[in-house]
């Protein structure tokens, strides 16, 4: 496993990402709906705070292979949200 230092890296650089798309939706797409396009990043902003208190304050310190699995569920939901903001951006294309 990664260290900790680098998941933290990873989360920071993949919701980046997603912010940068919804900021590209806001102003090449001007069919898309602002407010909703806002709600996404929102929405992003409140899951990274989230999963980086996830990685600062894992469970069950004392035994390696509890901590590597609970890293394993951070990371999984990590690229849930990521996934999903994605695929309401691109809903909201679409239109």
């Amino acid at each position: 496993m990664a260290s900790i230092r680098s998941l933290k890296k990873d989360i920071d650089l993949l919701l980046s990402l997603v912010l940068e798309d919804c900021m590209y939706v806001m102003e090449h797409y001007p069919e898309a709906d602002k407010e909703k396009v806002n709600a996404i990043a929102r929405e992003v902003m409140a899951r990274h705070r989230d999963l980086r208190a996830m990685v600062n304050h894992p469970d069950g310190k004392e035994n390696p292979a509890v901590v590597k699995e609970y890293m394993r569920s951070v990371v999984n939901k990590l690229y849930d949200v990521a996934d999903q903001a994605l695929e309401q951006l691109l809903s909201e294309v679409k239109k």
